[in-house]
């Protein structure tokens, strides 16, 4: 997750995640990407049923009706209890659709009374007002809702028509109730013109924060693969998305801006502030140092709908136990699950031009399920990293 208004246009200092001795108990959420100590941030896929037909579904979505979720109400707290005392910071629902479970709201809800952040990831169809009212009095942190461009490439996207419409419903209600909402856009050759249209839409309607994803090939998302960006389009696209957030700022209307899932972006980031800012380019470049790039297997783990344990929610064919069976804190921290102890610094293991990158330090080897998807080598380079091999070279950062 690399965030481009926290780092192109200044808006975290070094200091401020300093401030907090960077331990993620006491970091506020905004800082908690420059943690030192990596607590996971778990995404709870809740349930693999869902009320859309998304293309580019990384979990396979069924139909509502076709199965009871295996995870129980009571059995959902036990795992909420066993990460709230490991020290998981935040709690991300997921799914599927996390809202076709009735007893989101009150896990939700459970999870904020043990300390932990509740945040939701939903297509925002089924936030009511009554729902977003609900959502607020028990305390969500934030509510992320899938946006994939205009109304005719989301709803082709959403496999629903009027989808669009409903997610935007959505975010009304939760505007109403005071709930920080955001967007969240997958990014690739289908829709990558309507950034701009992304952009207008938070400010048009007063939306504070936005994610624009790349493209991971996992799940349904795997049959895109071949509609990804190429390298000059996708650094095309972060360069809109640098400029578009700096606009906001200097209207004085500034928008929270994140990129996620290529910490290309990082480097690309520290090198234009090089020509355009070199004071703040080196603090950016500690920012990067703190964030240590991709975290996979480290300070974000996934639980699935059965209980299976995954390094992240885009690797699902690698598991490591089951919370059915074992507590997620004794799983994350055993050191006899070689993958997952690998993944804890990946810096030794990655291969071809990752092994060789100045910027391996502060981009962490990218991600490992594009490298598997592309090159059936799970430590292979990352397909999707632009970076130049000019841009590449030169001592370790």
């Amino acid at each position: 997750m690399i965030g481009i208004s926290k780092l192109y246009c200044g808006a975290v200092e070094p200091s401020d995640a300093l401030r907090y001795n960077r331990e993620s108990g006491q970091l506020p959420s905004h800082l908690l990407q420059f943690a030192k100590d990596k607590k996971p941030v778990v995404v709870w896929n809740m349930t693999q049923r869902c009320n859309l037909k998304c293309v580019h579904c990384y979990a396979h979505a069924v139909d509502p009706s076709a199965h009871k979720d295996p995870i129980s109400h009571e059995k959902a707290k036990d795992i909420i209890d066993d990460l709230a005392q490991f020290g998981a910071p935040v709690m991300l629902f997921s799914g599927g659709e996390p809202l076709v479970r009735e007893d989101l709201t009150d896990l939700a809800k459970y999870a904020v009374s043990k300390g932990m952040r509740a945040v939701i990831s939903t297509n925002g169809t089924l936030i009511t007002k009554a729902k977003a009212k609900e959502l607020k009095e028990v305390g969500l942190s934030y509510v992320g809702i899938s946006m994939d461009g205009s109304e005719d490439i989301h709803d082709k996207f959403r496999g629903v028509k009027g989808s669009y419409k409903q997610a935007l419903k959505g975010v009304e209600n939760c505007q109403a109730e005071g709930l920080k909402v955001g967007l969240r856009f997958t990014i690739n050759k289908r829709n990558a013109q309507d950034v701009p249209h992304l952009f207008d839409l938070i400010e048009e309607r007063d939306i504070p924060r936005i994610c624009f994803y790349h493209l991971v090939y996992s799940g349904r998302g795997s049959d895109l693969m071949k509609e990804d960006l190429n390298h000059q389009e996708t650094r095309d696209v972060v360069d809109l998305i640098m400029d578009r957030t700096r606009e906001s700022f200097e209207r004085g209307n500034p928008k929270e801006v994140l990129t996620v899932d290529n910490h290309a972006d990082g480097p690309h980031v520290y090198h234009r502030l090089l020509k355009e800012d070199p004071a703040r380019a080196a603090e950016v470049l500690e920012l990067l140092k703190m964030n240590e790039g991709n975290s996979t297997g480290r300070g974000i783990g996934c639980i699935s709908w059965d209980g299976q344990v995954h390094a992240d929610q885009f690797m699902r064919h690698h598991t490591f136990g089951n919370v059915l069976e074992r507590p997620f804190s004794e799983i994350w921290v055993d050191d006899k699950i070689e993958l997952l102890h690998k993944l804890k610094d990946k810096r030794p293991h990655v291969k071809g031009r990752c092994a060789k990158c100045r910027f391996l330090n502060v981009c962490g080897g990218n991600f490992r399920a594009r490298a598997e998807a592309y090159y059936d080598d799970f430590w292979a380079q990352d397909p999707a990293c632009y970076l130049t091999d000019e841009e590449i070279s030169g001592e370790p950062l």
